[in-house]
């Protein structure tokens, strides 16, 4: 069967049209004061079918194949049926994995040989298995696959953070209304750079404001307090998929996600045992397990065969782009005064292993453009408590502890002269651009190159952070500033997101970094090095 290319995809006609195939919408009508559809929401008068109460995502993609990800009700199989047509016309059906208790009802199905440079069209069914012979409603969904050549344009987006500091869905406010602003952009996929949820952030359900107004969230049982088992770890997840805009932005708009520390408990390292009141289990090492586990299964990521735990990974997306999706949160050392002179297991922070693998991808990469996302940015001074660093950086001089590992790293790109790499993060609460240059460091031996910081998402505003100079970073943009009153709520618009856009006969790279809205507020454009 071959597929048949359809017209340029109209994106309200798409989503009118995944509105109405999924049933009721509750709550609300079936159009916004934008004019745009609403997230859908499945309710049935069969108890014995079942649903897909949180909708689909798509994730790691590139140029031939996809990760379909949803969520059941109950013990069920997952089918996907997808076409490069908005009408399904020559579609293919794929049977996915069965949604069972031991993942909470999550499945995923995997794509493959798809079409490159595509708009793609899916649509997932959940089929009883209780012998009543009666499906889900379906529910559909878009992803875009990656092109060939270097004839094509790029364009992506980045951001880290959601529902941090208390600060969660707001029906009144528009609930995260970011995620509605970036949807409309329509990037062709985007990077979630970590803190997907926040585990050690309970949400209230209201919080009184600097003027006397009130914040109100939506509050569940799992969000109450700090989460430690698995179903609260879960329910941290099912949080933010009960906001419509993150529905709908996922339906829409394939992810590459990463975690960092929230979605376990704040500057977590392994083998830590906690001095928190808040936790009856001290263990770290046992709630990073049940931690991982709901983040594999509410996250659309595609399980390494020889590691299925593994999180770093890489995605070519053509001849113009490659992404390296970095775990600097598992293999790390513990937090410490950071002042060590030789590398060490006390040093790690991507670890022996991932950083060889990811000497090894950089070297080999055809790309023209190597983007490295980082789930913490390189120098910018993160503390643990008053001796302790987060961060690889720890004041200015020469490099020290954790930072001995990337000196290593950015020694060997210059050594081997990869060009064109940029670093993407979010973690800090505000939005940045770095260019780290030798002749402004303490350790020279690199090639200079940016880095670019994002977010948040839905949480508190932070920032901004002391400069580490070791590797030379000089601040180009900021949001922060010390003027700025720290963690205010989402309403305060200092929520930001950054995108990226590769030309795709130039080969000119252009950061933008945007706010609540969706306006432009910085950009710069990176010429390739030959």
């Amino acid at each position: 069967m071959q597929f048949h290319i359809s017209p340029k995809l109209k994106r309200r006609q798409f989503l009118l049209q995944a509105a109405m195939t999924t049933g009721s919408i509750i709550g609300t009508n079936l159009w916004t004061q934008s004019g745009l559809a609403q997230a859908p929401t499945l309710i049935t008068l069969d108890k014995n079918r079942p649903s897909i109460p949180y909708g689909v995502v798509s994730g790691d993609i590139n140029s031939n194949s996809a990760v379909i990800w949803s969520r059941s009700d109950c013990t069920s199989r997952m089918i996907v049926e997808y076409s490069t047509n908005d009408n399904f016309r020559n579609s293919r059906r794929i049977i996915g994995q069965v949604a069972v208790e031991n993942t909470d009802f999550t499945a995923r199905t995997y794509l493959s040989n798809l079409p490159p440079g595509q708009d793609i069209f899916y649509r997932v069914i959940f089929q009883d298995l209780a012998g009543t012979n009666i499906d889900s409603a379906p529910v559909m969904g878009h992803l875009k696959t990656a092109p060939q050549g270097k004839g094509n344009d790029i364009f992506f987006a980045w951001s880290g953070d959601t529902a941090g500091q208390g600060w969660g869905i707001n029906p009144e406010w528009g609930g995260m209304k970011i995620y509605e602003s970036i949807r409309k952009l329509n990037p062709d996929f985007f990077v979630h750079s970590g803190d997907y949820i926040y585990a050690d952030n309970p949400i209230k359900s209201e919080v009184i404001l600097e003027d006397g107004s009130i914040w109100k969230n939506i509050t569940t049982e799992e969000k109450s307090k700090v989460a430690e088992t698995l179903k609260e770890f879960r329910g941290n997840y099912i949080y933010n998929l009960l906001d419509e805009n993150v529905r709908r932005f996922n339906a829409q708009v394939p992810q590459l996600v990463q975690w960092d520390d929230h979605e376990v408990i704040n500057n977590w390292y392994p083998g830590q045992i906690l001095d928190d009141d808040r936790y009856k289990i001290k263990d770290v090492n046992l709630l990073a397990s049940r931690a991982r586990q709901a983040f594999l299964e509410y996250t659309p990521i595609r399980f390494e065969r020889k590691d299925p735990k593994r999180i770093y990974r890489n995605f070519n997306y053509g001849e113009l782009l490659e992404i390296f999706m970095l775990d600097e949160r598992s293999y790390r050392g513990k937090n410490s005064p950071n002042n060590q002179t030789v590398l060490s297991a006390e040093t790690a922070f991507l670890g022996n292993s991932q950083l060889r693998w990811l000497k090894s991808q950089l070297k080999s990469s055809k790309s023209t453009w190597k983007v490295i996302a980082s789930d913490m940015p390189i120098g910018l001074i993160v503390r643990d408590g008053k001796t302790n660093f987060e961060n690889a950086a720890n004041g200015d001089g020469k490099q020290l502890g954790r930072e001995l590992e990337f000196a290593d790293l950015f020694r060997f790109i210059k050594q081997n002269n990869i060009k064109n790499v940029v670093w993407i993060t979010a973690d800090v609460h505000y939005a940045a651009a770095h260019y780290y240059d030798p002749n402004k460091a303490q350790f020279t031996d690199f090639k200079p190159f940016w880095e670019f910081v994002a977010g948040p998402l839905n949480a508190g505003n932070f920032g901004p952070a002391q400069l580490d100079n070791t590797f030379g970073p000089e601040v180009r943009f900021k949001t922060a500033s010390p003027e700025i009153k720290l963690n205010q709520p989402p309403s305060s618009g200092l929520q930001f997101f950054g995108t990226v856009k590769i030309d795709g006969k130039t080969e000119v790279l252009t950061v933008s970094f945007h706010n609540l809205e969706g306006k432009k507020i910085y950009n710069v454009d990176l010429q390739p090095e030959a």
